[in-house]
């Protein structure tokens, strides 16, 4: 029963994906260019080459780690709307305690500043769910909420208290010593990619392998029957949103670790948002999520070669992202929407 119901899972986000390409190539036609030549560019702009593939994967990891974080709230019953701000929180958290303690060895450093980013992260991540679990608040007016706070709140220190000299809106640069090291000469991919790979597998492990994780995804699928076979609801309520925030705050910190080595104001294009497409389009599993990750990334990738060698803008690309969340997401947000007014 539950493999038929993820293969039919798994045909409506490939139906959506198909949809929406055909959507795309219409557009291409419609402006006089070859849907197939632009696609070629797009696919060979994203796997091309070896350097391709790994820019491509590394476009793709900030919105993994957005992606199971909105994923694991999900599967309490919660949507982490708040991604984006807890992402900017962990990345600041990060970034200044890398800078304030440089004296510590480099192993030691890097650590610290990355559990400091994950703590701050949840403590973002904690509030929506203790309003949501103690006073009955919509987590998502909260989350949404919390991201303008958290993002005005970086963007100022980065403009006052913490800027380096210059025009640009930045920090310091942290110490070399906690930098990820690049896997491939002349592109981004560093090691922020095997700390994706084990946060994925430990994130699968405690969903499906250990009682908290079951406890965690029948309160998802029943509140009040859970909480009539003795399970502590509010608990797994705020424990979701804690452990979803510390995930969306990876995706910032390995991005300041990995790709600018300081925090630079708008250094995420909205990789929160995004990653509430990513998890539902992925089905809210760690596999699905990774290889939704991937399929924006190559996206993301391949749009500077599809407009170099047609005439068909970037912009495009954004179109077919968008009518792929059209698509998956509208009809995914409405039944959680009808869930929540019936519970």
């Amino acid at each position: 029963m539950k493999k038929k119901k993820m293969i039919r899972e798994l045909g409506k986000s490939l139906a959506a994906i198909g949809i929406a390409l055909l959507i795309g190539a219409l557009f291409i036609l419609l402006s006089g260019e070859s849907p197939i030549e632009a696609y070629g560019a797009l696919l060979k702009g994203a796997l091309g080459s070896p350097k391709s593939i790994a820019n491509t994967i590394s476009k793709s990891i900030p919105l993994a780690f957005t992606g199971l974080a909105v994923a694991l709230g999900s599967r309490c019953g919660m949507l982490n709307i708040g991604a984006e701000g807890q992402l900017h929180a962990g990345a600041m958290a990060a970034t200044l305690t890398a800078l304030q303690f440089s004296f510590l060895p480099g192993p030691l450093l890097m650590v610290v500043s990355i559990l400091a980013g994950i703590f701050a992260g949840m403590i973002v991540g904690s509030i929506p769910g203790f309003f949501r679990a103690k006073l009955n608040t919509s987590e998502v007016i909260v989350a949404i909420m919390l991201n303008y706070i958290c993002t005005l709140f970086t963007s100022w220190l980065v403009n006052g208290p913490v800027k380096a000299q210059g025009s640009t809106a930045q920090t310091h640069v942290i110490p070399e010593s906690v930098w990820f090291g690049r896997l491939m000469p002349q592109t981004q991919l560093t090691g922020s990619l095997f700390l994706l790979l084990i946060v994925a597998a430990a994130l699968y492990i405690f969903l499906w392998k250990t009682s908290l994780g079951y406890q965690l995804r029948a309160v998802g699928a029943n509140a009040s029957a859970a909480g009539t076979a003795g399970i502590k609801v509010s608990l797994f309520l705020v424990m979701s949103m804690v452990l979803s925030g510390g995930l969306a705050a990876l995706a910032g910190v390995t991005e300041v670790f990995g790709k600018y080595h300081r925090f630079i104001e708008g250094f995420s294009p909205s990789f929160g948002f995004t990653g509430i497409a990513v998890a539902i389009l992925g089905r809210n599993h760690p596999a699905g999520v990774l290889l939704t990750a991937l399929l924006f990334g190559m996206m993301d990738m391949g749009a500077l070669r599809m407009s170099r060698v047609t005439n068909v803008s970037t912009n495009m690309v954004t179109v077919v992202q968008s009518l792929v969340i059209l698509l998956v997401a509208a009809p995914e947000l409405i039944q959680w929407h009808n869930k929540r007014k019936r519970g």
